[in-house]
């Protein structure tokens, strides 16, 4: 067991008089600063309670549909997402993936990867609770050879063995990691499948040939309910998560401000326990919470390189704050990346400019309109590792069912596509085929509204630095 400091331990290193103030000593608590710190509780928990979401269906409710398996256990799946795929909404085409959760409270995990061949992207994504993308093991970070990696929380002190490359420590007890690997067309189903069952999760014990250390949650999972993350009940999934995580240095403040909501105290949150007064205000705050987050996104909508500044580690997202918005903490954007798109990757890692409106601001729509996207001559989207942009149906936001089972362009198929005279390469954005000799360069889509999704893996300085230019959405003229 870890020395950790748990939610428990707040108030007694604070302020031993307001210790499991909780709902008793409510009196204390004005309906404005309820409010108040209902409002910073629900924009610092947010994170935590829609990745509790995540956890729940996959690793705790075996009827979820989305269920991967137990703790520390392996899951993978060697396909693509086509149109039939709607549990995820605008889903990733180019990738297939594994995911599954690991629990390091009684011993530390180790990841083993294969040799990767070196044209061939692929990245363990390592997530904690609060959604800190806290490391990457890669063909962009830690290279295509074979390796192994022990991850171990912050204070673990053990032995490290012969063969690890490297140690990466995680501030929470239980992290989600997410597996891509890259796939160049159907044909190669069964490569990235071979690699993914090279893919090897142990822990120390088995890495070492050894019986694991008996593992026991010893927790009450609280039943997902879909809605409560937007109302004050994403509190008592909060105070639940708040038992897997270290007190982060600095916001033993912050705790203790939660404490007296009831957020991380021995009696949990429990709304009822208030009285009416206090119960609005808590409801209010969280009403507030939300109002921000959406007024922050609204205002920064026609950002370009806004998901490159909301994924990352958390010095990351500190810096990110202070030089980009210049707020005082990360709070806020690390809740506009959870809700927008949870596990988006760190920026070096990947980039998503989207297509939401054609160049003139207009919606897209191919039920009234043809588009075309132009990359002139050497001007292909600067990577390390590849690109593509995927298509979806701006209703139903998946995968658009068309005659070739063709979801996207990417840049594994170059030599497929047909070049104009002058070099450049065009692509048809449309619901009917521009016809057969087209065809190649044709990105089919839906007979009504649409967007596409750019994905730019290892993207470049250039384009982190905004000097790439992408291009535009061209409604085509009739």
């Amino acid at each position: 067991m870890t020395s950790k400091m748990n939610k428990y331990s707040v108030g007694i290193l604070l302020v031993i008089p307001i210790l499991f103030i909780g709902c008793s000593n409510e009196n204390e608590l004005s309906p404005e600063e309820a409010r108040q710190i209902s409002k910073e509780a629900f924009i610092y928990g947010f994170p935590l309670v829609v990745n509790y979401k995540t956890l729940y269906a996959n690793v705790i409710d075996k009827n979820s549909g989305d269920y991967k398996g137990d703790l520390n256990e392996k899951s993978c799946e060697a396909r693509l997402f086509s149109p039939e795929d709607k549990a995820i909404v605008t889903p990733n085409s180019d990738t297939p993936y594994c995911m599954f959760w690991s629990d390091i409270r009684k011993e530390p995990i180790v990841f083993s990867v294969p040799q990767v061949g070196e044209d061939r992207y692929y990245s363990f994504q390592l997530i904690d609770l609060f959604t800190h993308n806290f490391a990457y093991i890669g063909s962009l970070t830690t290279g295509t050879e074979p390796g192994s990696y022990l991850i171990a929380l912050e204070d673990w002190e053990g032995k490290v063995p012969e063969g690890i490359n490297k140690v990466i420590r995680s501030e929470t007890d239980l992290f989600f990691t997410i597996v891509r690997t890259q796939l160049f067309g159907q044909e190669d189903l069964n490569k990235v499948a071979a690699l993914q069952s090279q893919y090897r999760v142990e822990t120390l014990s088995e890495y070492l040939g050894k019986t694991p250390i008996a593992r026991d949650l010893d927790a009450n999972f609280p039943k997902w309910n879909e809605g409560d993350q937007f109302t004050a009940a994403a509190f008592t999934y909060l105070d639940f998560v708040l038992d897997f995580v270290q007190v982060p240095e600095g916001e033993e403040l912050l705790y203790q401000k939660f404490n007296r909501i009831g957020i991380g105290t021995k009696e949990g949150f429990d709304l009822s326990g208030f009285d009416s007064k206090i119960q609005e205000a808590i409801q209010a705050g969280v009403k507030d919470g939300f109002s921000e987050m959406e007024a922050f996104i609204q205002e920064r909508s026609s950002d370009a390189l806004g998901s490159t500044k909301i994924f990352g580690t958390r010095e990351f997202l500190n810096q990110s704050a202070q030089q980009n918005y210049g707020y005082d903490n990360f709070y806020l954007i690390r809740a506009v990346g959870a809700y927008l798109g949870l596990y988006g990757n760190s920026a070096t890692e990947a980039s998503y400019p989207m297509y939401l409106t054609d160049n003139q601001g207009a919606p897209l729509d191919a039920s009234q309109n043809n588009y075309t996207i132009t990359f002139d001559e050497g001007e292909l989207p600067p990577v390390n590792a590849f690109w593509s942009i995927t298509m979806y149906d701006g209703k139903s936001q998946l995968l658009v069912d068309n005659p070739l089972d063709k979801y996207l362009v990417n840049s594994t198929s170059l030599d497929d596509f047909k070049r104009e005279e002058n070099g450049s390469l065009v692509f048809y954005v449309q619901n009917e085929s521009p016809g057969a000799e087209l065809e190649s360069n044709w990105l089919p889509a839906p007979d009504g509204p649409f967007y596409c999704v750019m994905r730019l893996y290892g993207p470049k300085d250039e384009i982190l630095r905004g000097e790439w230019k992408i291009p535009g959405m061209i409604k085509t003229e009739e």
